[in-house]
């Protein structure tokens, strides 16, 4: 693929989101839960190729923006962790030596 032809892509691929958007449809739920996975995937590349800084850092922003959109999931297993601790809590240790 030469230049000509990747502009000539972006550009369409620019002007249908642009329709889009006029029309009322919006990717911008899909793009803020796939952007992070971008940045970890960049971020891969970036050690592969030897620039350890800048991948580094890309995975930990990828990882923490993931983490922001999941916060409700990892709450929602932390709570069953403290219910599951506690309860083993309440039976006690039974055990006869």
């Amino acid at each position: 693929m030469n230049n000509k032809t990747l502009v000539g892509v972006v550009l369409v691929l620019l002007g249908g989101l642009f329709a889009l958007k006029i029309i009322g449809i919006t990717l911008a739920p899909l793009m803020s839960l796939v952007f992070p996975f971008i940045l970890i995937g960049l971020g891969a590349v970036g050690l592969k190729n030897n620039k350890p800084i800048i991948g580094t850092g890309m995975i930990v922003v990828g990882v923490l923006m993931v983490m922001a959109k999941l916060h409700g999931l990892m709450l929602l297993i932390a709570a069953i962790v403290l219910i599951v601790w506690g309860v083993s809590m309440f039976k006690g240790n039974k055990r006869v030596y």
